[in-house]
């Protein structure tokens, strides 16, 4: 797993696999960037190959460390088939996704 800070404090960019082999990393990277940040954290997750429950589970525990921060983990550039998975296991109903406007799909 790949962890690029675009903006400290307000933006990463995940790549590879986000499994529990990786989400340690991942867990403290996105807890050092909501906790030295303000307003949205967003998190670019274009080139993530895949998540697992334990990857799921990170997101879901960041999503409720920036709601008690008082900022929002918003998810941006979601490929389709994490995408697919937010929708089967609901959770597109409980995280941030940003998603495209018409106009940028077209």
């Amino acid at each position: 797993m790949e962890i690029r800070v675009l903006r400290p404090g307000c933006s990463l960019a995940l790549a590879g696999r986000l499994g529990s082999a990786t989400v340690g990393d991942v867990r403290t990277a996105l807890g050092d960037a909501i906790d030295s940040g303000i307003d949205d954290l967003l998190l670019d997750l274009r080139e993530v190959e895949l998540v697992d429950a334990t990857g799921l589970g990170v997101l879901v525990g960041s999503h409720r460390r920036a709601e008690r921060a008082g900022r929002r983990l918003v998810l941006r550039n979601v490929p389709e088939r994490i995408d697919r998975l937010l929708v089967a296991t609901r959770l597109h109903r409980v995280l941030a996704v940003e998603r495209p406007a018409e106009s940028d799909v077209a």
